[in-house]
C-alpha cells in the first residue's frame, strides 16, 4: 500500500531543545568533561569590567573555536552558518531556537584585540592535559615525535630571491670545542668560532614571508610550514610547536625535548624517523638519560662502490680496514667534527678493487667518522634489542595516526592563516579539540555521561 506522509512544517510543539540532542552525541560526551569557566579569569583583565556595553560571554566565543575544530568546519563563517541551523551546536552553547548567533568576525575582532597573543589557546590546550592526566590517561615515559607539512595560504610562484644570514646550530659551539681539544692535543691550528654573518639565498614569499618554501620532489614543491608534535603512547598530543617548512627535522628534536621537559614531563625513552638520526641528536638524548629509538639508514654514496660497512674499523688502533686488507689511517678532524681516514695511494693503484672502492684521481680512498659516532653505534644497539624494534613500529599507530587524523578530520592539511603566530594558534586548537575528543569518548562511553 502506497503511504504518503503528512507535512507537518508548521506544526506547533512543546520540546525542550535538549531532548533533540543526542544521548551520545561528542558535545555532549565533550559538555560533560570540560568545565569552561576558567576562561572568566583567564581573560577577566582584557575586558572592562564596570563600563561600555556588555561583550559577549568569551566562552561562548572558546565553544564556537571549539566545535570548528572538532568538527573540521573550513571556516568561521562557515561554522557560523552550521550553528543557526545545528540543534546539537546550539545546544552546547546553550542557544535556543530563536536566539541570535554572533555574527562570523565577532571572533576575528577578539582575536585581533584580546586573544593575540594566543595565551588563552595555551591554556585550554594544557587543561586538556590536565583533565587526561587526572585520569591516568596519559603515559609521559615514552613518547614519539615527528612533523608533519601544512600547505601554506600562499602563492608559489609569487617570490623574491633573499639573501639571509643561517641560523647556527644548537650543538655548534660544543662541536667547536671539542673538535679544538682534539686539534690542540695534536699540535695543530685551533679553529675560530663560526661567523655568525654566514649567509645563504632563499626564496621568500610575498604572500606569507613566514611561510618556507618546501621541495619533496620536483613536482611538490610549494610554500608550506612544519608542525612538530610530541605524542604519547595513548595517541595524545603532549606538545607542538610550528616552523617554517623548509627548516629541517633534526634541527627540532631538542626543541621539543626542552619544551616537554620545561613542562615537567619524565622521559624515559624517544621514538623518532630517519630524520632525526644525527650524532648531535644522538648525543642530547643520551646525555639525559632517555632511550633512543631510530630506524636504520640506507647508506648514501654511490650505488657501484662498495658500501661504508664493508670497512671494518678497529676502535683499539683507530683504523680502517678495507676488503682488500690495507689500512686507512687517521689524518685529521675538519671543521664539522668529521674525522679522516686515508688510505695509502700506492698500494691502492695495484689493488684489484680500486674500481670498486674510489673514483678519486689521486687513487686514495677517504673516510670519515664523527667525533660523535660513538653515540650512533649506541643508537644500532638499541635499535637491534626486542624492545627498540617494538617501540618504533608504535610510531605509525601513535604519532602518523594523529596527523592523518589532523589533516582528514580537522583541516589540517592546508592552512587559511598567514603569519606564523596565527599557524601556531591554528595548530594549538586543533591538536587540543583531537585530545579533547579522544578524553570524552575514553571518558564518556554510556549514555548516562557521568565522569
Amino acid at each position: 500500500m502506497l503511504g504518503k506522509s503528512l507535512n507537518s512544517r508548521d506544526q506547533i510543539e512543546f520540546v525542550a531543545i535538549s531532548d533533540l540532542v543526542p544521548k551520545d552525541h561528542l558535545l555532549r560526551k565533550v559538555d560533560a568533561v570540560l568545565d569552561l569557566n576558567f576562561v572568566y579569569d583567564s581573560v577577566k583583565d582584557r575586558y572592562c569590567l564596570d563600563n561600555g556595553r556588555p561583550g559577549i560571554d568569551p566562552v561562548i566565543l572558546v565553544k564556537i573555536v571549539l566545535i570548528q575544530h572538532l568538527f573540521g568546519i573550513k571556516s568561521m563563517r562557515q561554522t557560523i552558518r552550521e550553528i543557526d541551523t545545528n540543534v546539537a551546536y546550539r545546544w552546547y552553547l546553550g542557544f535556543g531556537f530563536h536566539d541570535k548567533v554572533p555574527h562570523f568576525s565577532t571572533f576575528g575582532k577578539n582575536y585581533a584585540r584580546r586573544f593575540s597573543d594566543g595565551q588563552l589557546f595555551d591554556e585550554i590546550f594544557e587543561h586538556i592535559l590536565e583533565i587526561a592526566m587526572s585520569h591516568g590517561l596519559i603515559d609521559t615515559s615514552a613518547l614519539y615525535i615527528d612533523s608533519t607539512h601544512i600547505k601554506a595560504n600562499a602563492n608559489r610562484n609569487k617570490y623574491t630571491k633573499e639573501t639571509i644570514k643561517k641560523t647556527a646550530t644548537f650543538y655548534a659551539e660544543e662541536l667547536r670545542e671539542e673538535v679544538n681539544d682534539i686539534r690542540l692535543s695534536e699540535g695543530k691550528k685551533l679553529y675560530p668560532p663560526k661567523e655568525s654573518n654566514e649567509e645563504k639565498t632563499s626564496r621568500v614569499s610575498k604572500t606569507d614571508p613566514d611561510a618556507g618554501y618546501y621541495v619533496k620532489s620536483e613536482r611538490e614543491k610549494q610554500f608550506a610550514y612544519s608542525m612538530h608534535a610530541c605524542v604519547d603512547s595513548h595517541g595524545f598530543v603532549l606538545d607542538q610547536h610550528v616552523t617554517p617548512g623548509n627548516i629541517h627535522d633534526s634541527t627540532q628534536l631538542h626543541v621539543s625535548i626542552d619544551r616537554l621537559l620545561e613542562k615537567g614531563y619524565s622521559i624515559q625513552s624517544v621514538a623518532v624517523d630517519a630524520g632525526y638520526k644525527t650524532p648531535a641528536n644522538a648525543r642530547y638524548l643520551l646525555n639525559k638519560n632517555i632511550t633512543p629509538y631510530m630506524p636504520y639508514t640506507r647508506p648514501r654514496g654511490s650505488k657501484d662502490l662498495l658500501k661504508k660497512s664493508e670497512y671494518v674499523y678497529d676502535e683499539y688502533y683507530d683504523v680502517y680496514l678495507c676488503p682488500g686488507g690495507s689500512e686507512l689511517t687517521y689524518r685529521r678532524t675538519d671543521k664539522d667534527g668529521y674525522r679522516l681516514y686515508m688510505s695509502d695511494p700506492m698500494k691502492c693503484k695495484e689493488c684489484p678493487l680500486l674500481s670498486q672502492c674510489t673514483k678519486s684521481q689521486g687513487k686514495q680512498k677517504v673516510i670519515t667518522r664523527h667525533v660523535w659516532q660513538s653515540y650512533i653505534d649506541t643508537v644500532e644497539e638499541i635499535r637491534h634489542t626486542e624492545k627498540g624494534k617494538t617501540e618504533y613500529k608504535k610510531r605509525s599507530q601513535t604519532v602518523e595516526r594523529r596527523f592523518g587524523d589532523a589533516k582528514e578530520q580537522h583541516g589540517l592539511r592546508w592552512t587559511r592563516h598567514r603569519g606564523i603566530k596565527k599557524v601556531f594558534r591554528d595548530t594549538t586548537l586543533i591538536c587540543a579539540c583531537m585530545n579533547l575528543k579522544k578524553l570524552a569518548n575514553w571518558l564518556i562511553k554510556e549514555p548516562q555521561l557521568t565522569v
